[in-house]
């Protein structure tokens, strides 16, 4: 019996060419370059190019892609790493906190793919892995492009995301704006 099937998406169309940083976690050498394999390929299937830095695990990616932000001039990330359940509960730390921060700095606008894998075990981070299986690297790198696409779509927006320093001022003085 057949699983469900999933849509994917056609890779977004871009004008001017995109520069991504691919940020792997290469604990598992092995699964590592199968992600970025991925990544890479769907990169430049978009006419995109492309840096690749390695950190020393997964809870260092999020780190990176903050540096990153703050001092380059990358139009998106694409995290990448392997975490297998061990018998702690360091995996759920790293899993969650990586994750979450990841989610923090697409919150705030940053334009990342997530394909920091979190399985149970070896196999079924090489099934996720490989490029001619679930390409999951590749999938991480997608998602990244498509951000991008929305950014460059929306880029003249000036509307920011949560609270904004001229909000809470506002609110401090009771005035409406501040100069």
């Amino acid at each position: 019996m057949a699983g469900p099937s999933h849509h994917i998406l056609q890779l977004p169309d871009f004008d001017k060419p995109v520069k991504l940083l691919i940020v792997v976690a290469p604990y598992y050498k092995d699964i590592a370059d199968h992600l970025v394999a991925g990544a890479k390929a769907e990169i430049e299937k978009a006419g995109g190019t492309y840096e690749l830095i390695d950190v020393p695990g997964a809870l260092e990616v999020p780190t990176a892609i903050g540096i990153a932000e703050r001092m380059s001039n990358f139009d998106g990330y694409v995290a990448l790493g392997c975490v297998i359940r061990g018998e702690t509960t360091h995996y759920d730390t790293v899993c969650n906190d990586s994750s979450r921060a990841l989610q923090l700095f697409g919150m705030q606008g940053l334009c990342i793919g997530n394909g920091i894998l979190t399985v149970e075990n070896y196999d079924q981070a090489a099934v996720r892995a490989d490029p001619d299986q679930m390409n999951k690297g590749g999938g991480a790198a997608a998602a990244a492009l498509h951000l991008i696409a929305l950014a460059r779509k929306w880029g003249g927006a000036t509307k920011g995301v949560g609270f904004t320093r001229e909000i809470l001022l506002a609110g401090q003085t009771g005035s409406k704006t501040v100069t």
